[in-house]
């Protein structure tokens, strides 16, 4: 019956950004282990693998050139360059994945969402802030994967990434990891798309981050 039900439902797309360092990373990787009808998109990228990252599992890397060569075969939802490496979606996996029922999460940046929102009308994005500029730089560099010229890279970045958060139904803010997952679950489970209007809290993170 269950499986049943599943293939008669399309599943739901849900696009979640955040600057580096926000948390996103762990906080789907939570989702995932609580919601078995959730999946996320791996992506492609250029970038080199990190400790611990498994090709096929956390991205599927590849270089410069096949990357090239998917883009002209018009093989990505959305793509983009950052940080000097390529991140793409993979269009023929996210509508495959959905048609089954299942729900997908692309974990992307604020442009690949702004793609992904033409593609493919019926989604449900959000964005996570740090609570602050200090929690995201020490996060950054509690990592210890990025050299100091990476991480003075990344936190200009934030500003003009969070600086696109009105273009989301959602923003969070990842002060405490159980609250904000509480958060995301409670956004994943609901029926309903309804742009949330943003809260005392959230106003007041974004002035800090946001301010000059």
């Amino acid at each position: 019956m269950a499986n049943t039900l599943r293939d008669n439902r399309k599943g739901r797309l849900f696009i979640i950004s955040a600057p580096s360092g926000a948390g996103k990373t762990s906080l789907v990787k939570a989702l995932l282990e609580a919601n078995p009808n959730l999946l996320v998109s791996i992506s492609y990228t250029t970038r080199p693998m990190r400790p611990g990252e498994r090709d096929g599992v956390d991205y599927h890397f590849v270089d410069n050139k096949t990357f090239e060569n998917l883009i002209k075969a018009g093989d990505f939802l959305e793509y983009a360059r950052v940080f000097d490496h390529y991140y793409g979606t993979s269009r023929s996996h996210v509508r495959g994945q959905l048609s089954k029922g299942l729900d997908v999460i692309l974990e992307i940046d604020w442009q690949g969402a702004q793609l992904v929102r033409r593609a493919m009308e019926e989604n449900v994005s959000i964005f996570i802030l740090p609570p602050s500029r200090i929690a995201l730089e020490h996060r950054l560099r509690s990592r210890k994967q990025d050299s100091n010229k990476v991480i003075a890279r990344r936190l200009q970045e934030a500003v003009t990434e969070i600086s696109h958060y009105d273009e989301f139904d959602y923003v969070v803010v990842n002060d405490d990891f159980s609250t904000t997952l509480d958060e995301l679950q409670a956004i994943i489970k609901s029926p309903h798309r309804d742009k949330k209007p943003l809260s005392d809290n959230v106003i007041r993170v974004l002035a800090t981050l946001l301010e000059s």
